[in-house]
């Protein structure tokens, strides 16, 4: 207990010294503030007065030349010393009175509390500017991302509207420029949108009967060599460098068979979830031919009264922007076909060649995926790889494998930049991470519309930053224009004294 005592008088005892220095140290501190002449009052002190004298009187030029001076200092708003010494007829005959000193402890004006020289005004002040910028910069980012959350969460609920929509939209602009053409020629409007609508249902059609038949016709022919292709596959795997035997093959298809006939609740859900999926896909081309119908009949009214939905200070801007977008649209879309056309052609004739079946139907297929950029033929035709290995073999399979490599690179060097690339001014990196994000938030309608729509975008808003500029520009000439008008009409009055100074004279010599 003493020893405890001792310690907590020890601790009292620096706990005084350290009290009684920091208070020493404030005193000379609040000396040292109040004695600093370069300490800047809070308040501005007024005008120095000047005792009256009477001195002797000044010429009337130096007069006027002291007021002018003045005048200017004032209408200036500061207060310069002079850079040579007054006259003496013009300097007072007593001395000014020094400004009074400031107090050590004047306070910052709103806030309450002693000024210092190194602290901020404000809290706001002592944070950094980067870390202002940051924090200013996120929240934005923030509040941008969560519009763009909201903005997919509303699209996925609506994906069957907004994808009949945006498929309206690449099919509008495909057979656009046909139905131009025919009210070009005189054909009416009714006529000419109700004419390539049909014509176009009947090219589906016909690419659609023409691949079931394909289909409908080998099908015996590719089973029977499927069949063959999985003994042949079977024999590998025992013969090969794996060395399984017939039980363990055996053991692998019972599996497969109890874990088919353990999930038969599954696969019933399954069943009727590709049922609503077949409904959704017919009520989605229902849709999708509606739009197209009344895009190619009516799209200019549609056009006109989606801008007046905006804000008036934006229809002209979006007025502008419009008509480059669907130019742009139209290009990518024809574009396509063309690419997808040929990358069709050459991989069926290659497949066809080394006596891949179903070659036609394939090159079907591998036109379809063609609409996704640099990945939608290659991916599709991994069917016809798949193919030639199960009915010709490995190396079959690897030469149809080189083919659509060499088709690939072809479309990505030589077709995509002379074809797309003056419509389309997207960096191919910029592509292929579109299509994967649209393959994330729409599967494979959003893969083929990612491209599009990145493609209508980047025009767009290279459209408005080109407008913007351009009415920077002219604000810049007005301005310019205006100073140099101001800078004119202050120039002529003064050039018009002398000559009004000239008829004042002459007066008194006609009276003489």
């Amino acid at each position: 207990m003493a020893r405890g005592g001792k310690a907590f008088k020890a601790v009292a005892k620096g706990m005084a010294v350290v009290a009684s220095a920091a208070a020493v140290i404030e005193r000379r501190r609040r000396a040292a503030m109040a004695a600093d002449p370069h300490e800047l009052p809070t308040e501005v002190p007024g005008p120095v007065p000047v005792p009256r004298t009477d001195p002797a009187p000044a010429p009337a030029p130096v007069v006027a030349s002291v007021a002018a001076s003045a005048g200017e200092a004032v209408a200036a708003g500061a207060v310069a010393e002079p850079s040579a010494p007054v006259p003496a007829a013009t300097a007072p005959t007593a001395p000014a009175a020094a400004p009074p000193a400031p107090a050590a402890h004047t306070a910052h004006a709103g806030l309450g509390r002693e000024y210092h020289p190194g602290r901020p005004a404000t809290p706001a002040e002592a944070v950094p500017w980067g870390l202002r910028v940051a924090a200013e910069s996120t929240w934005r980012l923030l509040l941008l991302g969560a519009a763009l959350y909201v903005i997919f969460y509303v699209v996925d609920m609506l994906r069957l509207v907004a994808f009949s929509v945006l498929a309206s939209l690449l099919i509008s602009a495909l057979l656009e420029p046909s139905v131009s053409w025919l009210r070009r020629r005189g054909v009416p409007r009714s006529l000419a949108a109700g004419g390539v609508f049909l014509s176009g249902l009947a090219g589906i059609g016909l690419v659609g009967w023409f691949v079931v038949w394909q289909v409908s016709t080998n099908l015996p022919d590719v089973t029977a060599q499927v069949k063959d292709g999985v003994n042949q596959l079977r024999d590998w795997l025992i013969t090969g460098p794996l060395h399984l035997t017939q039980q363990q093959i055996k053991d692998f298809a019972d599996q497969i068979t109890k874990a088919i006939t353990t999930n038969t609740d599954q696969l019933t859900s399954a069943s009727i979830t590709g049922a609503q999926i077949a409904v959704e896909i017919l009520t989605s081309l229902l849709m999708t031919f509606f739009t197209t119908f009344f895009l190619l009949y009516d799209g200019e009214r549609i056009w006109n009264w989606a801008l007046r939905g905006l804000p008036r200070h934006s229809r002209f801007a979006m007025a502008g922007a419009g008509p480059k977008a669907w130019a742009t649209l139209t290009a990518y879309v024809r574009g396509t076909v063309c690419v997808a056309f040929i990358d069709a052609v050459c991989i069926g004739i290659g497949i066809d060649l080394l006596g891949v079946p179903l070659a036609m139907p394939l090159a079907v297929i591998i036109f379809l995926g063609a609409f996704v950029p640099l990945v939608g033929a290659l991916v599709t035709g991994t069917v016809a790889v798949l193919i030639a290995l199960v009915t010709q073999g490995p190396w079959t399979a690897l030469m149809v494998l080189v083919v659509l490599i060499a088709v690939m690179q072809v479309e990505s060097h030589i077709l995509q930049p002379l074809i797309l690339g003056r419509a389309v001014r997207v960096h191919p990196l910029g592509v292929v991470l579109g299509v994967a994000a649209g393959g994330i938030i729409g599967g494979i309608g959003g893969a083929v519309v990612a491209v599009p729509l990145i493609a209508v975008t980047n025009t767009v808003v290279g459209h408005l930053r080109r407008r913007n500029e351009a009415g920077q520009a002219v604000f810049t000439a007005l301005e310019a224009a205006r100073e140099t008008a101001e800078r004119t009409a202050a120039a002529q009055p003064a050039a018009a004294q002398p000559a009004a100074a000239q008829p004042a004279a002459a007066q008194p010599a006609a009276a003489d």
